[in-house]
């Protein structure tokens, strides 16, 4: 069935490459001309790739309705029916205006349709149910909002029952730059994208409407990424793992390094505890906790193997590293906690209520020894807009943030991004089992336990979003409702050691 089929959000096989979708449309002819292919082959050869795609979905039915705009997406749609009709499909075209609006080779294409036998139907504001749904009408060149009869379309396809819904490079109406709707976009079920993965598939609500994401070369991406400077990177587990390296046999507790947590006012010692016990399972040597005076006796009880005490001044000089914000609060006590860590210079990972008490003050200095880890809400706060502003262009206000602060910035949400002035990286591990209580804090542990270990801030800030993703990942192997923040503990362990049995 094809719901057993659609269960992964994002599919493993993509480049660790991504790009604006202007560096794919200004450089994709350049590198097929490079290598003496015709851009009239490249469109071939992605019709191919979705109707193969297609074809993989155990159970359809062989009747398909594809939808097809006036540029290139529209001709590499006819590409598809031509391609389904010589397979046997029953195919039925729809054109959005009059066809003889295509040109060049979305025209060519076109014609070879007509001449294999096929027909041509204008759009009349309706879809056959339960066929295959092959969109094609609008690509990742859309400038403005969807209006007039591409958003009665896309509205037809969303609201119908359809056997599978599949976006030719990118859902129609979706912004490939930032993942957000221009007006409305198509809900597919799959996207095959082209040549370069565009940066906004997948972060925001991009993978709401991308669905299952499947990449296709067209025989000219490996030459592309050697041209072209991506603009963002997917973190690599590997590449990332190594910068650990083993552990010598001589080594002691003091060898990997002593995370400071500091948080847990009057009350709320559950954050502060789930960030020491993340920080201890993620390798760090020593980790202790400054928290509130009636937190310690309980903090100490639930974490034998954690030093606590309330005396910041007494317990900061011993530490590497300090991470601040979790269970804070907003009162005087966590100010002047905050006051303290900024006349600090060791690295600082600053979350949840220390981001909040950060957002009212303003600094002097750049923090280019800090790690900011805002959720959509707390980034509004510091740059002074809206969540619907920092939603809508995340990359901008990941940028913005590193930027402002000096630091580097972890923005949480579906495609966490990690910025350091202009080097964004972006984590697709983790699913919407992990919106629940405290896994920030889990996360803000792990960072500050990486630090301590000797990784770099961005580094540290990519590696421990997805590690903590993927623990969320295979904690959801028990079902993504009910999933605690403690429930990824044991999974972290193995993943920043290198186990994924």
């Amino acid at each position: 069935m094809k719901d057993e089929q659609l269960k992964s959000s994002v599919c493993a096989n993509l480049p660790q490459k991504l790009y604006k979708a202007q560096q794919v449309r200004d450089n994709e002819a350049l590198v097929a001309k490079d290598l003496g292919i015709a851009m009239f082959t490249l469109m071939q050869d992605a019709g191919r790739a979705c109707f193969e795609l297609i074809r993989r979905y155990a159970n359809l039915p062989k009747r398909m309705t594809v939808l097809c705009g006036y540029g290139n997406n529209g001709g590499d749609g006819y590409i598809v029916a031509r391609l389904a009709k010589a397979d046997g499909w029953q195919v039925n075209l729809l054109q959005i205006g009059e066809s003889d609006r295509l040109q060049g080779d979305a025209a060519k294409a076109r014609d070879q349709w007509l001449a294999a036998g096929g027909d041509i139907s204008p759009y009349a504001g309706c879809l056959p149910g339960g066929t295959v749904i092959v969109d094609a009408m609008l690509g990742s060149g859309l400038s403005g909002a969807v209006r007039g009869v591409f958003a009665e379309a896309i509205a037809q396809v969303n609201q119908g029952n359809h056997a599978l819904v599949l976006a030719v490079d990118i859902p129609s109406g979706l912004n490939a730059d930032t993942g957000v709707a221009m007006g409305c976009a198509v809900v597919a079920d799959v996207t095959c994208t082209f040549v370069g993965v565009k940066q906004g598939l997948l972060t925001g609500c991009g993978l709401d409407f991308c669905g299952q994401l499947h990449f296709a070369g067209l025989n000219i991406a490996q030459r592309f990424e050697q041209m072209v400077e991506p603009a963002v990177k997917i973190s690599d587990y590997q590449q990332l793992l190594s910068t650990l390296g083993p552990r010598k046999p001589s080594s002691h507790k003091g060898s990997f390094g002593h995370v400071l947590l500091i948080g847990g006012n009057q009350g709320m010692s559950g954050a502060i505890r789930l960030a020491a016990r993340a920080a201890l399972r993620s390798g760090a040597g020593l980790v202790s906790v400054c928290t509130h005076p009636d937190n310690v006796a309980l903090v100490a009880q639930e974490c034998p193997e954690v030093m606590v005490g309330d005396d910041i001044e007494r317990l900061l000089p011993k530490a590497d590293v300090l991470v601040f914000g979790p269970g804070g609060g907003s009162d005087d006590w966590c100010r002047q906690m905050l006051d303290t860590v900024i006349k600090s210079d060791k690295p600082v990972v600053i979350d949840a209520d220390g981001l909040n008490q950060l957002a009212q003050i303003k600094l002097s200095n750049k923090q280019r020894h800090w790690v900011l880890t805002p959720h959509p809400k707390e980034a509004s706060r510091l740059l002074g807009c809206d969540v619907a502003t920092v939603q809508r262009d995340r990359f901008a206000a990941v940028s913005a943030l590193s930027q402002k602060y000096g630091a580097v910035v972890l923005l949480k949400g579906v495609g966490t991004l990690i910025c350091q002035q202009k080097r964004i990286n972006l984590n697709i591990s983790g699913n919407p089992g992990m919106a629940s209580a405290g896994m920030g804090d889990v996360l803000s542990g792990i960072i500050g336990a990486l630090i301590a270990q000797g990784m770099n801030l961005h580094d540290s800030a990519s590696f421990a979003a997805l590690v903590h993703g993927m623990a969320g990942d295979r904690a959801a192997r028990q079902g993504q409702r009910g999933m605690m923040a403690t429930d990824l503990l044991p999974y972290i362990r193995a993943f920043i050691n290198g186990i994924h049995g």
